[in-house]
């Protein structure tokens, strides 16, 4: 069997997670002080104890998801399950930072901090209310496209996220949202879904995030991943340092190629996929992109329990 260990993105959190892992296995709790002393600040109580609208912010949602599937690494590891269980990682927006920390590339520390960076200039970089994204459900992601095209109307409109066969993400200007969600209904669309962001992801409205992005990865080490990464924007692997640093400021702007990400794995030969972290939603997106794939979830101390026991 040939696994892939898969990182969460934002949307997962929740208030608690990762809290019985860092009761149960001193090295999960060392990624959260770790994390807390990064930032200058209890993060963890945050995630633990805190209000979930605080929590969803974006500058506080990446790095919490990011600690939280690191301690889910870190036990795995303590029980012996180490990075190279897995052939491939991979993470879903930003969920691709925790993969790149999870295989040694970048220390968890500097990975907090770029992704509390992250956080406060993709929310910056579109005041709030003139952005938008929306779910296309049921139409394919060529479909899509040629909706968002007809939609944009000299505004912003993009495929932002092809997360599976049978949804994909537009991002950009309200309005030209609105009518792209519009547009595919009368396209034959099952759904079109406004979703609850705070800002456009993953369009050329970012722009002024990724050179917030291009500056702050400048500075920060970045060395090979213990094993190759599948990246949001190529869907393909990349073991390269100055690669990956050029990729991760493409990714603010660029589409989450993930349909064609789990595909390009399962080409390569993988058959099951772990995912690390909060929640199960890119477990549901396998299943839709390819129905003999296999998924695991490993975010709490059962998960682990399990997956080492059998």
């Amino acid at each position: 069997m040939t696994i892939a260990f898969v990182f969460p993105g934002q949307g997962a959190q929740t208030i608690g997670m990762g809290k019985a892992l860092a009761e149960a296995y001193p090295a999960a709790k060392a990624v959260f002080d770790e994390v807390d002393a990064a930032l200058g600040e209890a993060l963890s109580q945050l995630i633990w104890e805190g209000d979930i609208e605080t929590l969803t912010l974006t500058q506080n949602a990446q790095p919490a998801l990011m600690a939280t599937s690191l301690a889910a690494m870190r036990a795995l590891e303590a029980e012996g399950v180490s990075i190279d269980k897995a052939t491939f990682v991979a993470g879903h927006s930003l969920g691709e930072y925790s993969a790149l920390a999870a295989a040694g590339a970048i220390s968890v520390a500097d990975t907090a901090r770029l992704l509390r960076t992250r956080g406060q200039a993709m929310q910056s970089a579109v005041p709030v209310g003139e952005g938008a994204m929306a779910a296309i459900l049921g139409l394919d992601l060529e479909a899509v496209r040629t909706v968002a095209e007809e939609a944009a109307q000299g505004e912003v409109c993009q495929a932002a996220n092809d997360n599976d066969p049978t949804q994909v993400v537009v991002s950009g200007a309200k309005a030209a949202v609105e009518r792209a969600a519009e547009i595919a209904k009368e396209k034959g669309a099952k759904r079109a879904v406004m979703l609850p962001v705070s800002a456009p992801f993953h369009c050329a409205l970012m722009q002024p995030a990724a050179d917030v992005m291009a500056e702050a990865l400048a500075d920060v080490a970045i060395k090979s991943p213990a094993v190759p990464l599948i990246a949001n924007v190529r869907a393909d692997a990349v073991n390269d340092p100055d690669e990956i640093r050029k990729l991760l400021v493409e990714q603010v702007t660029g589409s989450v190629r993930w349909r064609e990400s789990v595909q390009t794995m399962a080409a390569k030969g993988v058959s099951e996929f772990w995912e690390i972290g909060a929640g199960k939603a890119l477990s549901g997106m396998i299943r839709k992109i390819d129905r003999s794939l296999t998924s695991r979830q490993v975010g709490t101390a059962e998960d682990v329990a399990a997956i080492t026991a059998g």
